[in-house]
């Protein structure tokens, strides 16, 4: 079989397997998994990382979230906090708003150290490709961040 036609069926079979939706998708759109990263910061002591999942949401560019995140600081330890989130888009810019939902670890004790409770992790992002996001972490410090869209298997 010449190589243009096996090159049509594979095309074809994959159209099928992907359907209608992955031909019509935006790829400007920003639904799904993502993974994030900071730049260190604290005087290089601290950075965060985690995931973050947007679901669409009745009005149009806004999209409902959940966030993880983990901070970990050189000498005092990690926190690992779960928290819901607001996700605005304009343009090709996000911004996230988040509220802490369960704090899983948590790097300072609040009895040994008041009032040095977890902060909510806000994002001002700038979509860059259908792949990546940059922008800021806003939260009691900032810090450059990267999201990174997740490639998520079938199963």
């Amino acid at each position: 079989m010449p190589r243009v036609m096996t090159a049509a069926i594979a095309g074809a079979a994959l159209a099928l397997i992907a359907g209608p939706a992955a031909a019509d998708a935006d790829p400007e759109d920003v639904l799904g998994a993502w993974t994030f990263q900071t730049q260190p910061y604290r005087s290089g002591a601290c950075s965060m990382s985690g995931t973050m999942h947007l679901s669409p949401a009745p009005e149009a560019g806004v999209y409902g979230c959940e966030l993880t995140a983990v901070e970990e600081c050189v000498g005092w330890g990690r926190s690992v906090v779960v928290q819901s989130c607001t996700a605005r888009r304009f343009g090709n810019q996000v911004s996230v708003r988040s509220v802490i939902e369960q704090m899983l670890e948590s790097k300072f004790d609040e009895d040994e150290h008041p009032g040095l409770g977890y902060v909510p992790d806000n994002f001002a992002l700038t979509i860059q490709d259908p792949m990546r996001m940059y922008g800021a972490l806003i939260s009691a410090v900032s810090a450059p961040v990267e999201f990174r869209r997740s490639v998520e298997g079938v199963s």
